[in-house]
């Protein structure tokens, strides 16, 4: 029996982890590995304490940290992902584990459950967005965005992610465009508003993304004009730009809890803010908490994650110490 389970290696997980473990609380940690969203990205300069890292050694740095204090508290399972999770008559939780294959790897039984399992990206399916991607298309506009300092670049969708990515490039990129497949966008209108003043911004709607170009990097990106109100309508339209990030949603990795908590109608757990604890189907309590992009929280990025776990952390300690 465990004192917690956290399911998720990413920077909210490990933060919860290393608490844990000064706190002496026995975990059993489950994670796939340690390679969270920012993995992929070539400099990350916002990690509060360290000027700029690349996406991999974060990753290494974060397991490092969490190895260094696990000791015979802390039980890391690498390689294993939540299959299913009940609740058992006396309020503990019963996981099952899978490998990446899907094959069964362990069972584990917890009297809390920290979920910290994140997000992925939609991805933008057309023909050169894998060959590209890291090679000029991107899904982080915090993370890369500085690279593309002076360029002209291209921000594909409609709502408040694309419209605040964008706010962000234009502090430093020679002129943005905003690709959206409609001719209304999702955004608040506010937002909206605010973004479409800057006289480096640029819109094109009704646009269908077609293509991604370059050689070694991406050099410009193709979209069909739906606009009938457009010279071009009809037609391919080419945009010279250095830079692609793709802001098209994304999508919780919160399946294997969906019928313990109340989701959201994106599948995001919602959380109290306060405590991030969550809550059960039925309305009580559950003894179940989630930080990190998985949840419904306002803003996902790695310093409020690993906040958010800490926080979660610290109230799950005393929901175990006084019960």
């Amino acid at each position: 029996m465990y004192d917690l389970a956290i399911i998720g290696g990413g920077p909210a997980g490990v933060a919860a982890g290393v608490y844990a473990a000064r706190k002496k609380l026995k975990t059993i940690f489950i994670t796939k590995d340690f390679e969270g969203q920012s993995s992929v990205s070539d400099g990350i300069e916002n990690w509060i304490g360290t000027v700029k890292i690349s996406g991999p050694d974060l990753c290494l740095s974060i397991e490092k940290h969490l190895r260094a204090y696990a000791a015979d508290i802390v039980d890391i399972k690498k390689g294993e992902l939540a299959g299913t999770i009940t609740k058992s008559t006396d309020g503990t939780y019963a996981i099952s584990t899978i490998t990446a294959a899907g094959k069964p790897a362990g069972s584990y039984t917890a009297k809390t459950i920290l979920v910290t399992t994140g997000s992925h990206r939609r991805k933008l399916d057309v023909p050169g967005a894998d060959t590209f991607e890291h090679k000029g298309v991107t899904y982080c506009a915090t993370c890369d965005g500085p690279v593309f300092e002076g360029q002209d670049v291209a921000v594909i969708g409609g709502g408040n992610a694309a419209f605040e990515s964008a706010a962000q490039l234009l502090a430093y990129c020679k002129s943005v465009t905003l690709v959206n497949r409609s001719d209304s966008f999702r955004a608040d209108p506010v937002t909206v508003e605010k973004v479409l003043a800057h006289p480096n911004m640029r819109v094109a709607k009704n646009a269908v993304p077609k293509e991604v170009r370059g050689d070694k990097f991406a050099s410009s990106f193709v979209y069909t004009d739906g606009d009938k109100n457009s010279p071009t309508f009809g037609k391919d339209v080419e945009l010279a730009v250095g830079g692609i990030f793709v802001e098209i949603g994304s999508l919780p990795t919160t399946d294997y809890v969906k019928n313990l908590v109340k989701l959201n109608a994106y599948g995001n757990i919602i959380v109290d803010p306060r405590t991030q604890r969550a809550e059960s189907l039925d309305g009580s309590k559950a003894g179940i908490w989630a930080a990190g992009d998985c949840t419904d929280g306002l803003y996902h990025q790695n310093n409020i994650a690993a906040g958010d776990a800490v926080k979660a952390l610290e109230d799950i300690y005393i929901y175990i110490k006084t019960r």
